[in-house]
């Protein structure tokens, strides 16, 4: 972890059965065939010269550095698009070559600054570092100056562009187009007017297509594209390997640091997530981890409606084990309950369990997993027998078809996007079912081969109809049917499926799809070759998440497209550890690795291991706790990093339950949402702050490393382990990487699953075990977890939640690139730049009706309660359908969805809530009272603010 930078081979890798052997600088050299001689030459260690050419990106040409002698070969090749061939024999540094090299050199001088944006030495700049190997000290060529005198664009927030410092050689275009494939940049003008453009040319960066990937910044080779931290802080002197805590791909970074101070965060190009690639969140919003609203001090208060005092860890940690000790001795430990985080890491968020489990004596344990993801576990678990995606996400390079359902990749999960589309400008087809028309229907070089553009709540219709015509064409795989699944199940289904009911003309007033697009869709999935479907929260946010993860493996089983590369059903998990919060058991019917806590055999593992004896019946989840608290029977709660009156549908409930408690403890990093009911507030650590591990969406470990020290002195494992020993448990821990062992000893799927292993290997893909050493990366091979593959019958209920005359419009949720989740880390970032308020999305002819222009302040309403925001007329909308996101406590989204939820599981229906739109002037009463609790909440020792003052900052 030291090298701040890995090795560079100038291109590609290549794969090929035969191998090719060579002479460079009089070292002998097998190699692949198809590898370039630059490539060759850098495995022995010969680094030929180069600036147009990385590894990263396809071979271009274009600087003339790489020049090199090949025996029996007139002229002077370039290394990087020249193929290696049997016998050749290369010399890379004769006196001519050299002498060209210099040349080329001085050229790109002779339009160039000459030196470095911080001044020391060569800095970031790759053509000072080439002139300073080369021995060339000045340019002999009059200063052409075609660029010395052009704007620098300092217009994007998070780097500059500053064309004086350009040479032209097409590296941040490719990136751009190559690994990005967002197409944002150009080469405009040419000649030696030639420069790079955002855009159409009149664009400045912000305001062009680019999404602030980093990918150009990472491959310019001077100093042209640099990032503003790099700038002010100077050149990083170490580097330490860690992973993003944004989304579920689990990026790995290299956090580049000068002394203790992050320089820049650069993606890893070892990352067997991202391979080098990255968005803005984790590449450039980390700057919240040193937020001026950050908590650094433990805080208690007797009462919501006092202020908050700052105090010692060991009087927080006291005062909080003193109430919840009062509280179960009084009325039992059926009154606690306890929310792992999400965004903690898989040790921390183990803790949190057990300290329901053994420590208050109650299994009352549940995580935001639930709120997203938990009808993915339920239903995949039911069909495949385990609770989690079946692929890594190097598998999308060998899909043909792709089937996108509810998932809007290029904005939740984009460097996963970056590559789908990849595959897709390479020839894979595209089916994506959503109501919205998101920007995979339609980018540059991508297009939908069909646009399943169906109503909300109606995706069980669709998937029926789906496998309806496969079955009833005779589409399906019936050999892999016979060998992999139950027989009697399948006939079942099969006779199910076959229904008038399901057919899709049945369903074709259901759902808004005409049914012959609907068919030719089922089609494609069942004979283009290898099907993979990727789904998100458009799917499991629904009162039949559960039945629609069953319907589409239903549906992935009819057609065998199961249990090899190129196919599978893959969750797209929406936070960093969503798929590890579920692994290690903060369910409360689940220990950790989905085994239910009635299972004998199982609670015995954990009684013997942590000495205490288990609750045989299952907890309650957070709707329960709330309803109970409401009640007057649950009276205290423990919550790691989640912010549930924000995050959670009918806030107005869920404050009141909070509201009705006796101890509320907040973990985290800031005063949220949730904290105006707390009475103790443990500052927590961030990613950058801790050691431990990450699981992403395709199942994979990823270590998280310690960069920097907690601002307030403890790790978020060390704050639970503070508090279990003053509840009088006995915890200690050294070290996360102790817990981990742990998991190991009691948890099956993580029996070979350590720290040590994970160092060694990059990375580990559950199930690690002895018959999977080094982990699995393609689940149900040759067969299912459980055996046979189970077929579910699937019938499709209308959600209780439905449009009408009052309400008579349909709104969903999702994200946005800029923002993540409930918005506490990026809101803090200058990622607001982008987004800086929920908007509501509104088709022209829904707009039209009600009298609302673009820009509008309106009234959202539904029957439970309502808000405020500013409309988009977009028509990426369907009619009758609206679209907000929820980043903002401003707008508190989540005041208007309702409490029905998912049958099986109680995932909340966030993506159907009934409601109307109309022009509004003013905030409504829920924005009013919350922006004066919410500054009463935030004072620590500040006069409270008032009223006026209040409502002018909301309004603004």
């Amino acid at each position: 972890m030291a090298a701040i930078r890995p090795i560079d081979y100038g291109t590609p890798e290549r794969t090929a059965e035969a191998s090719v052997s060579l002479e460079i600088d009089g070292q002998a050299v097998t190699v692949p065939e198809g590898t370039s001689v630059m490539r060759a030459a850098m495995t022995a260690g010969v680094d030929v010269p180069r600036l147009c050419a990385t590894d990263s990106l396809e071979p271009f040409g274009s600087c003339r550095l790489c020049l090199v002698e090949i025996e029996g070969r007139k002229g002077y090749p370039a290394s990087c698009t020249t193929p290696v061939e049997e016998g050749m024999v290369v010399r890379t540094a004769g006196d001519t070559v050299q002498r060209v090299r210099r040349n080329v050199v001085e050229l790109y001088l002779s339009d160039h600054p000459g030196t470095s944006v911080i001044g020391e030495g060569h800095g970031d700049d790759e053509l000072l570092a080439m002139a300073a190997r080369l021995g060339v000290e000045a340019s002999r060529y009059p200063s052409a100056h075609n660029h010395q005198a052009a704007a620098v664009d300092e217009s994007n927030p998070y780097f500059r562009f500053d064309p004086s410092r350009c040479i032209v050689c097409s590296r941040c275009v490719r990136a751009c187009n190559e690994i990005q494939g967002t197409f944002a940049l150009t080469v405009d003008g040419r000649g030696f007017a030639s420069m790079i453009s955002a855009g159409t040319g009149e664009d400045d960066f912000l305001g062009s297509e680019c999404v602030s990937c980093g990918a150009c910044v990472q491959a310019c080779p001077t100093e042209a594209l640099e990032e503003k931290t790099f700038i002010e802080a100077g050149a990083p002197e170490r580097a330490v390997v860690t992973t993003c805590a944004y989304c579920g791909v689990g990026c790995s970074f290299q956090a580049e640091l000068r002394g203790d101070r992050i320089v820049r965060m650069v993606p890893y190009k070892h990352g067997q997530a991202n391979h080098g690639h990255s968005c803005v969140k984790g590449r450039f919003a980390w700057g919240y981890t040193n937020h001026p609203d950050r908590i650094t001090s433990p805080m208690i208060r007797e009462r919501i409606t006092d202020a908050w005092r700052e105090v010692s860890w060991e009087e927080a940690i006291g005062f909080a084990a003193e109430r919840l000790n009062g509280l179960r001795e009084r009325h039992g430990p059926g009154v606690l309950g306890a929310i792992t985080s999400s965004r903690c890491t898989n040790e921390e968020t183990f803790l949190v369990q057990k300290l329901a489990r053994a420590v208050f004596g109650t299994n009352n344990v549940d995580t935001c997993a639930r709120v997203c993801h938990s009808p993915t576990g339920y239903g995949l678990k039911n069909t495949f027998g385990t609770s989690a995606g079946t692929q890594d996400f190097d598998s999308i390079q060998s899909a043909d078809v792709v089937l996108v359902i509810g998932a809007n990749p290029t904005d939740a999960h984009p460097v996963f996007a970056s590559q789908l589309k990849r595959r897709l400008r390479a020839g894979a087809r595209l089916i994506v079912a959503d109501p919205r028309a998101i920007d995979l229907v339609r980018s540059p070089h991508v297009e939908a081969d069909y646009h399943l553009q169906l109503r909300p709540g109606t995706n069980v219709a669709l998937v029926n109809a789906l496998a309806h015509t496969v079955i009833a064409e005779g589409l399906e795989d019936a050999g892999f049917i016979r060998t992999r699944c139950e027989a009697d199940e399948y006939a079942a289904w099969r006779e199910f499926i076959l229904r008038p009911e399901n057919a899709p003309e049945a369903v074709e007033e259901v759902t808004g799809v005409p049914a012959g697009t609907l068919r030719a869709a089922a089609r494609l999935y069942a004979t283009g070759g290898n099907a993979a479907i990727y789904y998100g929260l458009g799917v499991t946010e629904h009162s039949q998440g559960s039945t629609m993860v069953m319907g589409m493996a239903n549906l992935a089983m009819a057609t065998g497209n199961i249990g090899r590369e190129g196919v599978g059903v893959n969750p797209l998990r929406g936070q960093n550890n969503v798929q590890g919060s579920c692994d290690m058991g903060s369910f409360p019917h689940e220990l950790p690795g989905y085994r239910h806590i009635a299972d004998a055999g199982v609670r015995g593992i954990f009684e013997r291991e942590w000495g205490v004896t288990l609750d045989t019946e299952p907890g309650m989840r957070i709707p329960n706790m709330i309803d109970a608290a409401t009640g007057d029977a649950f009276k205290g709660l423990y919550i790691q990093g989640e912010d549930i009156l924000q995050s959670d549908p009918n806030v107005r409930h869920i404050a009141a339950g909070l509201e009705g408690m006796e101890c509320v403890i907040i973990q985290d990093l800031f005063l949220n949402e949730t904290a105006r009911y707390a009475h103790v507030f443990l500052p927590g650590s961030t990613f950058l702050e801790k050691d431990g591990t990450f699981t992403n969406a395709e199942r994979r470990i990823n270590r998280v490393r310690k960069i920097t020290e907690a601002p307030a002195g403890m790790a978020d494992w060390e704050i639970t382990q503070a508090l279990a020993q003053a509840l009088g448990y006995p915890m200690h821990y050294r070290h996360p990487g102790e817990i981990m062992d742990e998991i190991a000893r009691t948890t099956p799927t993580f029996a070979g699953v350590s720290f040590e292993k994970i160092d060694e290997l990059g990375s580990i893909q559950w199930p690690c075990n002895e018959a999977h050493p080094e982990g699995t990366r393609v689940m149900h091979v040759g067969e299912f977890v459980r055996g046979l593959g189970r077929f579910l019958l699937t019938p499709y209920v209308a959600t209780d939640e439905r449009a009408n005359r009052r309400f008579p419009l349909l709104l969903t949720t999702g994200r946005i690139l800029s923002q993540y989740n409930v918005g506490t880390q990026t809101r803090r970032t200058d990622n607001r730049v982008w987004h800086d308020e929920d908007i509501l999305e509104i088709h022209p002819e829904d707009a039209e009706t009600r009298g609302i222009r673009e820009g509008m302040r309106v009234r959202l309403a539904s029957r439970i309660g309502e808000t405020t925001l500013h409309a988009h007329i977009s028509p990426r909308m369907m009619p009758g359908v609206v679209y907000t996101t929820f980043h903002f406590p401003e707008t508190a989204t989540n005041v208007v969805t309702t409490e029905f939820s998912d049958w099986a599981t109680e995932c909340p229906e966030y993506k159907v809530t009934a409601v109307e739109v109309a022009p509004s002037h003013t905030l409504s009463e829920w924005q009013y009272s919350q922006a004066q609790a919410r500054e009463r909440q935030q004072r620590v020792t500040h006069e409270e603010s008032t009223t006026e003052e209040v409502t002018a900052r909301e309004r603004a």
